[in-house]
């Protein structure tokens, strides 16, 4: 099946049959990919006096109950409300779903005992494009990013520098494959975060950033068109699932 989209005063024409989702699946145990100091979401029955919700315990239904936290277990995508004293709803705040989107792979580079994602690596990568959305995959990408236990492990991330860069260059919607776009522990400063919703400035409610994605190593570098949705939760973050197709030759 294909779809015209008109991007810059042109048409491009994507094949909604071939998707490349790039979210981690959300499951009920410990297996699942893990941040920020807390245990692993649970699905389980849902139970009630004698009542099991499965069909295997007698139930007609499966009725599960699920406990997760979107910014901990799994593919999310957030507004300007994460960080913000005043409620803002990511289900209120993204109200388009389909963007101009580029990939680019970055492997982190060394500072002090930190790796980071620098501006002057995202000039290299990302150059004079004009994009809508941008995803960055970093090195090494191991399928095991599906299911680190980040917890504790300093992982990667943006500096205040490169996350302005973005800015810069238009760039409305950031996704990227690590627990978040600042550092693990950097006693609240979000520099990365604030720079990028411009907190301290006219604060860019439009824009998402959208984190633990995955891009496999058979997604090449380069443009695509990104759909994202999130799950309709009035709430700062949701669970949501990026979705990846590939430009046809006009």
């Amino acid at each position: 099946m294909l779809a015209t989209l008109k991007v810059n005063n042109r048409n491009h024409t994507i094949d909604l049959s071939n998707p490349l989702d790039i979210s981690i699946a959300m499951s009920g145990n410990v297996s699942n990919v893990n941040a920020w100091y807390i245990t692993h979401p649970r699905i389980e029955p849902h139970t009630e006096g004698k009542f099991i919700g499965a069909v295997s315990k007698g139930a007609a239904v499966n009725f599960n109950d699920i406990w997760f936290n979107p910014h901990a277990h799994g593919t999310h995508t957030e507004c300007v409300g994460h960080i913000t004293e005043e409620f803002h709803s990511i289900n209120k705040n993204l109200n388009q779903y389909f963007f101009y989107a580029e990939v680019v792979t970055i492997a982190p580079e060394k500072s002090n005992d930190d790796f980071v994602i620098s501006k002057k690596q995202l000039q290299y990568a990302f150059g004079n494009k004009k994009r809508d959305a941008i995803i960055i995959r970093t090195l090494p990408n191991l399928s095991d990013k599906c299911s680190r236990q980040y917890s504790k492990t300093n992982p990667p991330y943006l500096t205040e520098e490169a996350a302005r860069f973005l800015v810069d260059k238009g760039v409305e919607h950031l996704l990227v494959d690590l627990p978040s776009v600042d550092k693990e522990r950097d006693g609240g400063e979000l520099l990365a975060h604030k720079a990028f919703w411009d907190f301290n400035g006219k604060i860019r409610k439009q824009a998402t950033i959208t984190e633990f994605v995955f891009v496999p190593n058979s997604i090449g570098d380069g443009t695509y068109f990104l759909n994202l949705q999130v799950a309709p939760f009035e709430n700062d973050a949701s669970p949501s699932r990026p979705v990846l197709y590939r430009n046809i030759e006009e």
